[in-house]
């Protein structure tokens, strides 16, 4: 034990140690929050930064040009049927002062047909703006053409709005509201991280395990210990460095969660169900302020004590299972680009479990979704995606037990297929000489 105490610290603290461990724990929730601000950034100044295009538009019907509205990417100029005869040489005509031009048909109320004429692809924004403005037109347009007196009133009337709401019962029989919206991407950032990191990590044991034996440090270091303790020291040590990094990550957001709500007047540790007062309510009677207080009130709704623990349990057993499969490839192959013959099988299974993941947030609680949340292989990432929707107790237990017995047996045969390769060189190893070691 105390060998392999030793050599967890020296894993541990040579990665803590470094400058990209200490920047990149930082700077992730920084990343993460860039990456969702960056594209409404650009989505903002693309828009910003252009120049209304002019687009005529060449209305056979005389009736349905107006309802065209002008937006911040085209200008529309209406014209009369009449007054074009050939597109073509109408938009040569303009020089390139037009982007291009539409046609509105005179038969448009029965063919539903709409052209738009121009040198270049047609953007999809405009084909977007047309369809819509001119479906609602040429909808009321039939509408009256029926004759009825007020029927688009009395359609207008009967048109209804379903505001659906969940309301999650509690085992005392209080009633908590819940959102399926942020179940799913709790659960889908859950599924994305035990992936990552579970992928991340176990790639790094793997180069570790090759740069020593490359560099024949390995040699020295198992004169002084089994080789068992030293796959399990780099598995166990850059494990914790793994759960160091959850653990600040979030520290960091929860900061940065309670920072958010007091910019936005709300107070996340009050947000609780039935927490807040009466007066409170009536404070945050304002439209806006309902907004965020549901908002918060879903947020706060979701057990995050129980998600946060089984998703630690999750991504160690995960951890376990696939860490001692890249270190074991790892001691069998002399170079990095060698062990893609063994890391390809590991890693198409990650890519199942994820899609599988994906898959299953539509029917969290289907067959396909529960088998693949209790096979081990499977499991820390699809059990992710269910574990907001409260999952049953002995799925989870069961899911759990399968788990760490599947990772124990990976390691046992890991840890035969380590003690063999660690101190091979020069020979390619195939997957029968893997079974043979184990055997």
């Amino acid at each position: 034990m105390e060998k392999l105490k030793l050599i967890i610290a020296r894993e541990y603290m040579s990665m803590i140690g470094r400058k990209s461990f200490i920047v990149m724990t930082i700077l992730m929730p920084v990343l993460m929050l860039l990456i969702i601000a960056i594209p409404i950034g650009i989505g903002y100044l693309n828009e910003a930064g252009s120049e209304a295009e002019k687009v005529a538009v060449v209305d056979e019907t005389g009736r349905y040009a107006p309802a065209i509205a002008d937006t911040d990417l085209f200008h529309f100029v209406p014209l009369r049927g009449d007054t074009v005869g050939d597109p073509r040489a109408f938009y040569d005509k303009a020089n390139g002062d037009l982007a291009a031009i539409i046609v509105i048909p005179r038969d448009v109320d029965s063919t539903a047909q709409v052209t738009i004429y121009s040198e270049n692809t047609v953007n999809v924004s405009l084909k977007g703006h047309l369809a819509r403005a001119l479906s609602d037109t040429i909808t009321q347009a039939h509408i009256a053409a029926l004759g009825v007196p007020n029927l688009q009133h009395m359609i207008d009337e009967a048109s209804v709005d379903v505001d659906v709401k969940s309301v999650k019962w509690d085992e005392d029989g209080s009633e908590t509201e819940s959102s399926t919206e942020i179940a799913m991407v709790i659960g889908m950032v859950l599924a994305m991280l035990t992936y990552m990191f579970v992928l991340m990590y176990g790639a790094m044991i793997m180069n570790g395990v090759i740069e020593e034996k490359t560099n024949r440090i390995v040699e020295v270091i198992v004169s002084s210990c089994k080789p068992f303790e030293l796959m399990m020291g780099k598995i166990i040590g850059v494990g914790l460095v793994g759960l160091t990094q959850i653990a600040i990550w979030t520290v960091l957001m929860t900061i940065i969660s309670i920072v958010a709500g007091s910019v936005m007047g709300v107070n996340l540790m009050s947000m609780s169900p039935g927490a807040m007062s009466p007066d409170a309510m009536v404070a945050m009677s304002e439209a806006e302020s309902t907004d965020v207080q549901a908002i918060f009130q879903a947020l706060m709704s979701v057990n995050y004590g129980q998600i946060f623990a089984c998703f630690v349990l999750y991504f160690v057993g995960g951890y376990l299972l696939y860490a001692s499969l890249f270190a074991g490839f790892g001691s069998a192959v002399d170079q990095a680009n060698d062990a893609s013959q063994f890391t390809t099988p590991i890693i198409l299974i990650m890519i199942v479990a994820l899609y599988a993941g994906m898959a299953c947030m539509e029917n969290p609680n289907g067959p396909m979704a529960v088998w693949c949340s209790i096979i081990p292989f499977t499991s820390p990432i699809v059990m992710m995606v269910r574990l907001p929707y409260d999952v049953p107790f002995w799925q989870l237990a069961l899911s759990i037990v399968l788990l760490y017995a599947t990772a124990a047996a990976m390691i046992w045969i890991a840890a035969r297929i380590y003690r063999t390769g660690i101190l091979l060189y020069g020979k390619k190893t195939s997957f029968k000489e893997l079974i043979r070691w184990i055997k």
